[in-house]
Formats: C-alpha cells, structure tokens, sequence
C-alpha cells in the first residue's frame, strides 16, 4: 500500500507542488460546474479539540461539493477524550475514512497522529503551525496580484502559529518576511534560523512595513491565552496595524487577517474595512485552496 502524504506544515509539499495547488484553488474557484464530484462515498473525518468557524466550514463545504462527507469529531463525544492512545485511535478512524483533519493544541496531537494513521493527515490548526490558512493567504495574493516570489511580507504581533507558517511560506514561495514583534513573543529561533536571509526580525512595526507588498497581523491574545489578554494588550499597544504602518508599505499593498479580528487591537477598522483589505477574499479562499489540497492527498 502507498503511504499517505500528510499536510503537516508547508515544508511537507515542495515549492512547485504548493504552486500547482494554489494555482487549482484559483481554478476549482472560477468552476461554478457542481457536476464535478470526485468525492462520492469518500469521508473526511474532522476533529476537533479546539473551536473553530472557517475551519470547520469550509471543510466540511469542501467535501459536500466534491460529492463525498465529513464528520464532526469533538474529544466530548469520542474516546479520543477519555485517554484512548491516540496510534490506537489514529490506525480505527483511518480505516474507515479517506482523510483526516485535526485542529488541536498540540502540535504533538498531529504528528504523532500521522505516525499511525494509514490515510492523509491534515493539520487544521496547532499552537505551532497553520499551514491550510497559508494555502487561502497565498492563494488570495496569487489572485490579486500575482505570484509572491521576490515580493517582501511584513508581519506584525505575535510570533505565533500564523507567524510560524508564515516563515515556512517565505522558503517554499521565496519571498522576503519581515517580522515585527514585541520582546518576549518572538517566533520559534530554529524556524527563523532554518529560513535563513530570507526572514529578518525586529520590533519596529513601521520598519517592518516598510516597501512591503503584503501586511498580515493576527489576534494579540489567541485562543487558550484568553488569560494574557492583559499583559499582551500592554506588550502589543505599539504593534498594531493601521494607516501609519500602510503607508510605510507599498502603495498597492495588500492586507490579510486569518479572522476573527478585533478592530482597534491589531488592526485598526480604517485597515480591515478600507480598500486595500483582502480579508473577506482570503476567508473565503479556505473553501477552494482546501477543495484543492484534498483533491490532491486524496486522490493521488
């Protein structure tokens, strides 16, 4: 038997792979032909230990388009809650579905899960990586202007798992990252050091920001971390992305948001709501680059 490719990080995928991906969302996207059903009696079985809106939807759309279905597992109504080995659990739900995608806290969860399942692995979203909203981000670029190679990001707030993936993306599609973040909240150093020149860090989100073609910031306090709100509303006052920081980048910049935001915090509403936000076109994008990241682990 052929062993599954999982989708872990971006680093799973080769650049050219990634490319041909992005560039099928764009396509999948434009075919407003349902008859295309690859999926018919195919089940993507989802997990859930964390909540989620985008992710859950645009997965299970995903596979209801393609003919097939998805089932909504939550640890509340499964073993996986009550201490069942995850290999035990990971070799039962892999042989009887085509794929599996988990959102988890731990990155650990994923990996060790891929280890035992016999199907594709996707990961949904851990607190180190967020590799599906990279495909809808990089995607939306694609479409609005283009291919990213050579092209300079800024990112600006947490080093968390969007940031993560975001240096990851840096490698696999060649662009210049920029990352701006307070002391303290800083990306993992193996990861920034692993993408060599191509990733610079400082605390200055106006240097950050400076000639770059795309801005991104996420939530200063993600889920889980709800009780740091304070101290990160504190560490993060001069991190947030509004007009100043747009105009410091290029004229035609776009901005991303993985959502949801907080207006005010991260992002001013003046950013978000003006005309050079993508965000509602990249939430969406989750829908058509997952559509064709499954057709790809599942179908191969």
């Amino acid at each position: 038997m052929m062993q599954p490719r999982h989708f872990i990080s971006l680093l799973d995928f080769s650049s050219d792979e990634l490319r041909a991906l992005i560039y099928r969302a764009i396509r999948l996207k434009s075919e407003s032909d349902r008859s295309y059903q690859p999926f018919k009696g195919r089940v993507l079985a989802m997990i859930f230990e964390k909540s989620s809106t985008r992710t859950r939807i645009s997965f299970e759309v995903a596979m209801a388009q393609f003919g097939g279905s998805a089932l909504f597992l939550s640890p509340r109504d499964t073993q996986l809650g009550r201490g069942e080995p995850l290999g035990d659990s990971a070799k039962v739900i892999s042989s009887m579905v085509d794929a599996i995608m988990l959102r988890t806290n731990l990155h650990e969860t994923v990996t060790t899960f891929a280890q035992h399942s016999s199907k594709p692995v996707i990961n949904g979203l851990t607190d180190l990586q967020h590799p599906c909203q990279l495909l809808a981000d990089m995607q939306t670029y694609f479409e609005l202007r283009g291919d990213i190679a050579g092209k300079t990001v800024a990112w600006i707030g947490d080093g968390n798992n969007m940031c993560h993936s975001y240096i990851d993306a840096a490698r696999q599609f060649d662009f210049k990252l920029n990352i701006a973040c307070p002391d303290g909240y800083r990306p993992l150093s193996e990861l920034v050091v692993a993408a060599g020149d191509r990733v610079s860090i400082s605390d200055n989100p106006l240097q950050a920001a400076y000639q770059a073609d795309l801005v991104v910031t996420d939530v200063w306090a993600s889920m889980g971390q709800e009780e740091e709100q304070q101290n990160r509303e504190i560490a993060f006052k001069n991190f947030q992305v509004n007009t100043e920081v747009m105009k410091a980048a290029n004229t035609d910049a776009v901005f991303m948001h993985c959502l949801p935001a907080h207006r005010g915090e991260e992002v001013s509403a003046e950013v978000i709501d003006g005309p050079q936000s993508a965000v509602f076109m990249e939430a969406e994008n989750r829908l058509h680059a997952q559509k064709a990241l499954l057709e790809f682990l599942i179908l191969r």
